[in-house]
């Protein structure tokens, strides 16, 4: 187990946060159970320092939620006039400029943002409510192992808000434009064999199997050289970007370098 600063580890579980690194696993856990992992804007500060916290040793993260549902999404407390303590409430920054709008919005993006970098592949395991935020915090990750008891919703829209924490490109890139639209206009809940059928989740376990699902994907993607995976990581992110042609040619640049690195005669 990685030694993390204590001072981090700290300012992370005071925001319902807590991170644990094992080589080259890093877990993420949502550590607010009685509030079924409601969401905030310090959580969302933490989760973005655990990103950038993470040793160079790491290839996998795992995203976890304690207790019966992963996140119930954002706390309703964000829409009172009082807010968050030390924080402005999101009835004032409505009311402030067009920039510190949008400048609040991107950070509390940054948190949505890490987990598709191409030097990591991230893991959702999923149980019970995935609402809102929520759910965009799953979709965040590479992919999803979720027990049989999820339910997935967008609710912002019936909230007469959008979805903006990122989730709306990979939803539609996991589903298509029409089942995407359909999801976030009702805000109806997706369950775990709907999840499984659409391409939301990889997999679909029993609850009790949830744990041990994640740790024998954890270990079949940690089974490929480091560089291999990176590198196709990297070609499969930017392949709905390209054309036909030029994905061959991305593939034959990338084929290149692994074969030179494995001849030794990399850069």
């Amino acid at each position: 187990m990685a030694s993390l600063d204590p001072d981090l580890v700290a300012v992370l579980d005071k925001d319902g946060v807590r991170l644990t690194v094992d080589d080259a696993i890093a877990t993420v856990t949502l550590t607010n159970p009685t509030k079924r992992n409601a969401q905030s804007p310090a959580l969302w500060r933490a989760l973005t320092e655990a990103g950038r916290s993470l040793p160079g040793s790491v290839r996998v993260v795992v995203l976890r939620g304690e207790g019966k549902s992963f996140s119930a999404g954002l706390d309703r407390q964000a829409f009172t006039p009082e807010g968050f303590d030390g924080e402005p409430s999101f009835i004032d920054l409505a009311r402030g400029s067009d920039a510190d709008l949008d400048a609040a919005i991107a950070e509390y993006q940054e948190a949505f943002t890490w987990w598709r970098r191409s030097d990591l592949v991230s893991v959702a395991a999923v149980q019970g409510h995935a609402i809102g935020a929520g759910f965009q915090l799953a979709l965040a990750c590479d992919l999803r192992v979720v027990a049989d008891d999820v339910q997935f919703a967008m609710r912002e829209t019936s909230l007469g808000l959008v979805p903006d924490l990122t989730g709306t490109h990979p939803l539609v890139s996991l589903v298509g434009y029409a089942r995407a639209l359909e999801i976030c206009a009702t805000g109806r809940f997706v369950h775990a064999d709907e999840a499984g059928r659409i391409g939301l989740a990889n997999l679909v376990v029993p609850g009790a199997d949830l744990d041990a699902s994640v740790s024998d994907l954890t270990a079949a993607l940690l089974a490929a050289p480091r560089d291999a995976v990176v590198e196709t990581k990297a070609l499969l992110q930017g392949a709905a970007a390209r054309s036909y042609e030029d994905q061959r040619t991305a593939e034959r640049a990338a084929q290149a370098r692994r074969l030179r690195d494995l001849a030794g005669l990399g850069d």
